[in-house]
């Protein structure tokens, strides 16, 4: 599995389109993610599998979520914008007539850094509690 994540943050991390520097670079390596190097030989990571085709070909209903009685809110890390997740929200805002609500930091900015890659965890609350009072 680790050689399967490996590649999934490495494309995911990509910033801008796919192009043929892409796929030219090397295989991703797992050991640089912290992932094992061995194939332990599972095949059913929901990311890595089958499972995951319902989700990368769905495509929101935006006349149902507009009458939905609750607010949406899409929201992106700044550092996020140009990489592919980043990409789908701001393309999913715009399908629902919103502009993407910026956080501060990347995708996992509310955390400090125990985990890895360190967010802001400050200013991603405050602006979380921003979006929740009703800015956007």
């Amino acid at each position: 599995m680790g050689a399967g994540m490996a590649a999934f943050v490495a494309m995911t991390s990509w910033e801008g389109e796919f192009t043929e520097e892409y796929f030219a670079q090397p295989e991703a390596d797992p050991a640089a993610f912290g992932m094992p190097t061995e194939d332990d030989g599972s095949r059913d990571d929901p990311l890595l599998s089958d499972r995951s085709w319902a989700i990368s070909s769905y495509r929101p209903d935006a006349d149902a979520i507009a009458a939905a009685p609750t607010r949406v809110v899409i929201a992106v890390g700044e550092e996020s914008t140009n990489v592919q997740t980043g990409r789908t929200s701001v393309a999913t805002a715009e399908l629902l007539g919103q502009r993407v609500t910026v956080f501060p930091s990347h995708h996992g900015g509310f955390l400090d850094g125990e985990f890895g890659y360190p967010g802001k965890p400050d200013e991603f609350g405050q602006r979380l509690r921003e979006v929740l009072d009703g800015a956007s």
